[in-house]
């Protein structure tokens, strides 16, 4: 008779259904215990495979137009005080597959540093970095564009189509926006991880530079504690001066 141990082992990888079968005559709880989690995991995972196959029916689509090198691209950093905003553009490899991928916002820190890790190393990548002095000549909206269209420009290869979160830009390549696109699509979901990431870890950089702000945590987005630092500490070279209540801060 298999051991409590020796069965965990065999239904924490793909044990044959034959087996599994037989383990539900088998009367000990810590069996059932088993049994029942390994239930609730493959439920969990067919969920999380419906939900990719899901976010992949603008990728399919496009590839039945004839298109073959498809980015998404979505930026990270409209709404915050200060910092610069991110854009990233992902085209992912044929067959990828990386299961709860999603829009970065509904992700943990850890799941989409894991998720970051995994796409830089499998996927052709491209960012695009605004800092706040650009963001503040040429407004928010067209400096989030302008992020994108240098990180599609960073690809490796020219994609022959583009899949944007919520924007048009100004580009000769096809391209299709998507409203919430980063919940809806997986290329530009993987992009949204990757701006995200990104930029937290540059705010985490800016707040070595400038301490005070708590820019560690709240990545330049205009809290309580960071609007009360910028009336005592002042402003830095990464707040944005167009934006409120920044602006009403230095211009009384």
């Amino acid at each position: 008779m298999l051991t409590i141990n020796q069965i965990k082992e065999i239904l924490s990888g793909s044990p044959d259904e034959n087996l599994v079968n037989q383990l539900k005559a088998d009367e000990r709880k810590g069996v059932q215990k088993l049994l029942q989690n390994y239930y609730k995991k493959a439920e969990r995972d067919l969920e999380l495979s419906d939900q990719y196959a899901n976010m992949q029916s603008f990728e399919r689509a496009a590839v039945t137009r004839g298109y073959r090198f498809i980015a998404g691209t979505d930026e990270a950093g409209r709404g915050p005080l200060a910092g610069p905003v991110v854009a990233a553009a992902v085209v992912l490899p044929e067959g990828f597959y990386l299961p709860g991928l999603n829009d970065s916002k509904k992700l943990s820190e850890k799941k989409r540093e894991s998720f970051y890790e995994k796409i830089m190393n499998t996927a052709d990548v491209g960012v695009g970095i605004i800092e706040a002095e650009e963001i503040d000549r040429i407004n928010i909206l067209n400096a989030s564009k302008k992020a994108m269209i240098y990180a599609i420009g960073q690809l490796n290869r020219e994609p022959d189509y583009v899949l944007a979160d919520a924007v048009t830009l100004d580009i000769q390549i096809s391209q299709e926006s998507i409203i919430k696109g980063d919940a809806k699509s997986v290329s530009i979901a993987a992009a949204s991880v990757i701006a995200k990431v990104t930029r937290d870890r540059l705010m985490k950089q800016a707040a070595e530079k400038y301490p005070g702000y708590g820019l560690e945590k709240n990545a330049g987005y205009g809290t309580k504690e960071h609007v009360e630092a910028i009336k005592v500490l002042g402003i830095t070279s990464e707040h944005r001066l167009s934006f409120e209540p920044v602006k009403s801060i230095i211009q009384p």
